[in-house]
């Protein structure tokens, strides 16, 4: 095949995505106008959904120009008064609030779109390269005679399995972000629309004959909290997206936790579970890669979830944090979901072994890897009567 071709190939593909972005958002827009549906008070979901569809199919371009004719439809068709650009002064944090969690939520599709893809390769150069290192060890053991030049040979390997270990990690974290997209986003969106409410009623205190100065303080106050909470929760989702080497610090593990546990509210809302804590006080401190450490917590706080969305009754997420034996800190995470599989308690660390439908099988071996990294070890076992324990055991930094 010609570079001519493949170059009209490549267009070909790129106008198909910017035509599914255009065609998605009048789709949506048809059927939030069409009468007989009657769903002209739910635009922003039918916008939403025209937003991620062009994330997914067509990567950040097309997304980034649904969002705009997303944001240019709304703000024509569904803000008073309608058919016109010029809204009402109280309708211009809607908009906003509006572009602001499309925009979010286009920008995560896309960003999960390329991650699921950087998996697949991934996963298959963890592969080749698993099997070059096994190739290599047999070489070492029959040439015994070589066993400098063999031993260096096998220290390029282990680097570069580690270096697959580590990419590896990187994109299943930011595939886990990625599925989490809507709750991310609710995330997000409260603590806005909380500062976007306080600024109109710090306005409304300030615009009276008399200006309230103190009413006008405390809500300009908490648009502050508000934003700070916001940021907060944006810096924790950059930090686990972000891509890098293992940093070494030393941290208070049950902070670690909390962060995890505000981040996945929205998720544990949805699965209708709730998160209880026991976090032991005056813990010492860890030292390790605090992002890496929090990525083992979110994998095993998810299987959870997944793991009690099907069974009726209770559904509660322990989280347990105490000081064991030989200065060791245990972290202990148990749910009432169905439990570990019969007959397969043992393969569920393998790497590529998996019990759901569209799983990868790596986060648990992923976990395990970067416990046993920093000196620990991880385990399993049911609850009774339902649900399944993961355990996880790391040497403790005194006087840190």
């Amino acid at each position: 095949m010609s570079k001519f071709d493949l170059l009209l190939g490549h267009k070909s593909r790129v106008s198909r995505s910017y035509a599914i972005a255009v065609l998605s958002v009048v789709t949506a827009l048809i059927i939030a106008k069409w009468p007989p549906l009657e769903l002209r008070s739910a635009p922003v979901s039918l916008f939403t959904f025209a937003v991620i569809l062009s994330a997914w199919f067509g990567g950040t371009g097309p997304g980034l120009l649904a969002t705009a004719l997303s944001t240019v439809a709304f703000y024509y068709y569904f803000l008073p008064p309608k058919h016109s650009f010029v809204a009402k002064p109280e309708d211009i944090p809607r908009l906003l609030i509006f572009t602001a969690s499309v925009l979010f939520v286009g920008l995560l599709t896309a960003r999960q779109r390329g991650a699921t893809e950087s998996l697949r390769r991934a996963r298959d150069d963890l592969k080749e390269t698993v099997q070059d290192l096994k190739i290599t060890n047999e070489a070492l053991q029959a040439e015994s005679f070589e066993r400098q030049r063999a031993d260096e040979e096998r220290e390029r390997a282990e680097e570069k399995l580690r270096q697959a270990q580590a990419e590896l990690a990187h994109v299943s974290r930011v595939t886990a972000m990625g599925e989490l997209t809507a709750s991310l986003a609710h995330e997000v969106n409260q603590p806005i629309a909380a500062a976007v409410t306080d600024a109109n009623t710090c306005l409304r205190w300030l615009n009276r004959d008399q200006p309230d100065l103190q009413e006008a303080r405390e809500a300009a106050s908490r648009i502050v909290k508000d934003a700070t909470r916001a940021a907060e929760i944006i810096t924790r989702i950059r930090l686990l997206f972000k891509k890098g080497v293992a940093e070494q610090q030393l941290f208070d593990i049950n902070e670690a936790i909390q962060e995890m546990i505000v981040l996945l509210r929205a998720e544990a809302m949805q699965c209708s579970v709730s998160v209880r804590t026991e976090l032991a006080t005056n813990l010492p401190k860890l030292e390790g890669d605090r992002v890496q450490l929090q990525q083992v917590v979110m994998n095993l706080m998810i299987n959870s979830f997944d793991a009690m969305k099907a069974v009726d009754g209770t559904r509660e997420l322990t989280i347990k944090s105490e000081l064991a034996e030989n200065e060791q800190l245990m972290i202990s995470i148990s749910d009432t979901g169905v439990g570990l599989p019969a007959q397969q308690t043992d393969q569920i660390f393998n790497a590529f072994f998996t019990t759901k439908p569209h799983g990868t099988g790596m986060g648990l071996s992923i976990s395990r890897s970067i416990v046993e990294a920093l000196g620990g070890r991880l385990w399993a076992g049911n609850n009774s009567p339902r649900g399944a324990s993961f355990h996880f055991s790391l040497p403790a930094k005194t006087g840190g």
